[in-house]
């Protein structure tokens, strides 16, 4: 079975293929990031959908996308060709993923004049874009664990993975307001879809499948959750993984809102604001790793980065103005560093974990699980936006919104990510994984990747 893509390797992965693979993290990243950024702006400000509805629509999204991801993780686990388990959704899935995304962002309809198609558009384009991101996006996300066996190697590539989603991230959520304004919401999503495609599409250039995985003998779904869903070690993981999604969230998706209405600045500036953070994130990332991540395990390193983002939200609600949200905005850019780099990291132990445990790689499930698991937090997230919304009077069709909605989005910007954060903190705490169970799992796939040579 051993081609350009599966072949037997041995020893570690050169940096090359460390910088390729980790290219298509931005592909994976801008898309994510626009929908969570800009998507209900573009709707409700800009379509004038009712908020109700799109956050309607939004849930909705993430119920889908929730029951998706692990049928996805297990038909790629599943999955046997001359490509291996998960290149060949890379490779066959990018295209039409770009095409979804871009016609998100096409909409022909205007909520005051015709609410229902708008709506219809809205969903349909949605729920399509997001079958083709998961294809995608958990195969990708699933080749980590598999192509880089180590601590070391984990991290050195998580570090360059970052490096691109922190591209991604000022492209993807910082950017699209403003590009909109420029050359039109169209032209922005068909320019961030060439992106992502050849940025996926160039990723593959760095990657392989073990062949030992791609042959091994497929575990039976029902056995597969059940084994998946009973291990502490991923439940801690992913409650800690959804809260943070949780409170990011949140914050991508009310800073436009937030940026216009409780800063008085015009809706461009949301570029600036995240545009700074996401820098200061990606700066931070080499600091997180050697001085933190390098001394300390994967839990402690988290729990530091979800402490101090519980920090850092608070003084969204009091700033008054663009210079004290860009301070603000450094301290959540170096909280979410260390989050981004340790989050694939801590789920890749858990699947070592599971390989001695059940003798099978089953990066997919896991993958999947946890993206099922996380679109919880996107759900909630879309739920406390319209609740928060309504509660404080905004209303699209109005021109001018009361003065109370300059409160709410204060609160919607600090006080849901600051609960979130400190539930990762508690969740962390009960995660087994750590000092000597870990040192043990490690020693014991090493021997049998030894018995195996």
């Amino acid at each position: 079975m051993a081609n350009s893509y599966v072949r037997d390797v041995q020893g570690p992965t050169t940096q090359a293929q460390r910088w390729w693979y980790s290219l298509g993290n931005l592909g994976c990243a801008i898309p994510y990031q626009a929908v969570g950024a800009a998507l209900l702006f573009f709707y409700s400000d800009v379509r004038h959908l009712a908020p109700e509805w799109a956050a309607a629509v939004m849930t909705g999204y993430s119920i889908y996308n929730a029951i998706n991801n692990p049928l996805m993780g297990y038909i790629s686990d599943r999955t046997r060709s001359r490509w291996g388990r998960r290149i060949p959704f890379i490779l066959f899935g990018t295209l039409p993923y770009a095409l979804l995304f871009a016609a998100l962002f096409s909409a022909p309809f205007d909520g005051r004049e015709q609410p229902i198609a708008l709506l219809i558009y809205f969903a349909a384009a949605l729920f399509l874009f997001e079958t083709l991101a998961t294809v995608v996006q958990t195969a990708y996300y699933a080749l980590l664990p598999e192509m880089f066996r180590d601590y070391g190697e984990r991290t050195d590539t998580a570090v360059r993975m970052n490096i691109f989603m922190t591209v991604g991230l000022l492209i993807g959520a910082a950017l699209p307001v403003m590009l909109a304004d420029w050359m039109g919401w169209p032209a922005m999503g068909a320019l961030f879809g060439v992106i992502s495609a050849a940025a996926l599409y160039g990723s593959t250039r760095g990657m392989f499948e073990h062949v030992r995985s791609v042959e091994a003998e497929a575990v039976p779904l029902r056995v597969a959750l059940r084994a998946t869903l009973v291990n502490r070690s991923f439940v801690t993981v992913v409650v800690a993984q959804t809260m943070r999604h949780f409170g990011t969230a949140t914050l991508t998706a009310g800073m436009a809102f937030y940026t216009k209405y409780s800063l008085g600045a015009d809706p461009g500036t949301t570029s600036l604001i995240l545009g700074t953070a996401f820098v200061a994130a990606g700066l931070a990332l080499w600091p997180w790793r050697e001085l933190v991540a390098k001394r300390l395990e994967a839990r402690t390193t988290l729990m530091i980065a979800y402490g101090l983002l519980a920090v850092a939200v608070i003084p969204l609600a009091f700033v008054k103005g663009l210079t004290g949200a860009l301070m603000t905005s450094v301290l959540l850019g170096v909280a979410l560093a260390g989050l981004i780099l340790m989050g694939d990291v801590i789920l890749s132990d858990v699947i070592d974990e599971d390989e001695v445990q059940t003798g099978q790689r089953r990066e997919g499930m896991y993958f999947g699980m946890s993206g099922l698991i996380i679109q919880i937090a996107y759900a909630l997230s879309a739920v406390v936006f319209g609740w928060f919304a309504s509660l404080y009077g905004y209303n699209p069709q109005l021109t001018v919104q009361p003065e109370t909605v300059n409160v709410g989005f204060r609160m919607f910007m600090s006080v849901p990510p600051a609960i979130g954060a400190v539930l990762a903190v508690a969740a962390l705490f009960f995660y087994p994984l750590h000092g000597a169970r870990l040192r043990r799992v490690k020693a014991a796939l090493a021997e049998r990747a030894g018995a195996e040579q």
